[in-house]
C-alpha cells in the first residue's frame, strides 16, 4: 500500500509518522519546505507531545519522485489546496484522496483533479518545532467519509480507516461524515480567528467573558446554517470549546500560530465557509462575517508600506 500525505506541516507530519511506522505501508511525505524535506531524509520525522513516534518517511518536493500511489491524504493550508493538488494529480490518476484540511471547499478544488476524494476530519492539533520535528499539542479522533459528488468507495475508506487506526491514530470510516466536518468547522471558525485578533492561547480566551460570549455567539451562527443544510452535527461544539479549555489551554491555534508569523490565514474557508453558506441558506451570519473581514484587515496591515 502507497500512500502520499501532501503538504507535511504539523497535521501532515502527524499522518506521515503514524503511518511510516507501519512495515507494509509506503509513505510519501510531500512539502515545499525544503529544510524540513531535508530534516526527514537526513534524520527521520519525529513527534513529541501527546505522540511519541520516530518513523521514516520517504519525503520530497520533486512530485516526479513519487510513484502512483493508492491513496492520498492533503494536510495543506486551504489557500494553497489546489497548488498543492495541481503539482502532485499525476501520482493519484487511480486513487482515493482524502483532506483532512480545516474548513469547507477543498474537497471540491481536489475532484477537480482525482477520480476519488474522502470528506475527512482530524482534531489532533500541534506544531513544528524545527524542521523534522513537530511536538503533537492535542489529541482527538478523526473521520472519515465519501464526498458526495465524487466519492471514495467505502472499501476504500474503510481501509485506510483501518490502517491509520493501526498506526495509533483513531479514525472512524463513516457513510457521512459532513456532521463531524461542520462540527469541527465551526469550533475551529468561533476559537481560531479569536486567538489571532486577540494574541491569547485558547483557554486564556476563554476566561475573558466578553470574549468567550462572542465565540458562542459565532457558534449559534455555525450550527443554525448546519440546521438549515440538514446537517446533524456529531457534537454540541460550544461544549468543545470548554473541553478544549481544559485540554489544551494554552494551546495557540494555528490562526494565531499565523497572525505571529504574519502569514496568510485560512479565514476563509472557515468564518468565509459559514458566510457563503448562510448565504445559500438564507441563515444571517453576520459575527462570521465581521471576524471574517477582520482578520482580513489584520492580514493587510501586514503588507502596508506605510
Amino acid at each position: 500500500m502507497k500512500v502520499c500525505v501532501v503538504g507535511c506541516g504539523a497535521i501532515g507530519s502527524l499522518f506521515a509518522a503514524h503511518l511510516a511506522k507501519l512495515e507494509d505501508v509506503e509513505v510519501w511525505a510531500f512539502d515545499v519546505d525544503r529544510d524540513h524535506i531535508d530534516a526527514i531524509n537526513a534524520n527521520g520525522l519525529r513527534l513529541s507531545g501527546e505522540s511519541d513516534v520516530h518513523s521514516y518517511p520517504k519525503a520530497t518536493s520533486n512530485p516526479s519522485d513519487i510513484p502512483a500511489c493508492e491513496f492520498g491524504i492533503v494536510a495543506t493550508k486551504s489557500l494553497h489546496t489546489r497548488a498543492a493538488i495541481e503539482s502532485t494529480a499525476s501520482v493519484f490518476k487511480d486513487a482515493a484522496v482524502c483532506t483532512v484540511q480545516n474548513g469547507v471547499g477543498n474537497e471540491e478544488i481536489i475532484a477537480e483533479y482525482v477520480p476519488r476524494v474522502i470528506r475527512g476530519t482530524t482534531f489532533p492539533a500541534g506544531h513544528v518545532v524545527e524542521p523534522g520535528h513537530v511536538e503533537q499539542d492535542t489529541g482527538g479522533k478523526t473521520w472519515l467519509g465519501p464526498f458526495e459528488p465524487k466519492p471514495a468507495t467505502m472499501a476504500e475508506i474503510e481501509l485506510l480507516a483501518e490502517r491509520l487506526t493501526e498506526s495509533g491514530i483513531e479514525t472512524l470510516a463513516m457513510e457521512d461524515s459532513r456532521g463531524a466536518q461542520w462540527t469541527k468547522l465551526i469550533f475551529n471558525a468561533a476559537t481560531n480567528p479569536i486567538g489571532a485578533l486577540t494574541g491569547l492561547p485558547h483557554g486564556v480566551a476563554c476566561d475573558q467573558p466578553a470574549v468567550r460570549k462572542v465565540i458562542s455567539g459565532l457558534v449559534a451562527e455555525g450550527v443554525a446554517v448546519a440546521d438549515a443544510m440538514g446537517i446533524t452535527l456529531d457534537s454540541d461544539p460550544d461544549k468543545l470549546v470548554d473541553h478544549a479549555r481544559e485540554v489544551a489551554y494554552h494551546h495557540k491555534a494555528s490562526m494565531l500560530q499565523d497572525a505571529l508569523a504574519r502569514r496568510p490565514t485560512e479565514v476563509a474557508a472557515l468564518n468565509g465557509g459559514i458566510v457563503k453558506f448562510g448565504e445559500q441558506t438564507g441563515v444571517p451570519t453576520p459575527l462570521n462575517q465581521a471576524i471574517w473581514a477582520l482578520i482580513e484587515g489584520l492580514e493587510h496591515s501586514w503588507t502596508r508600506d506605510d
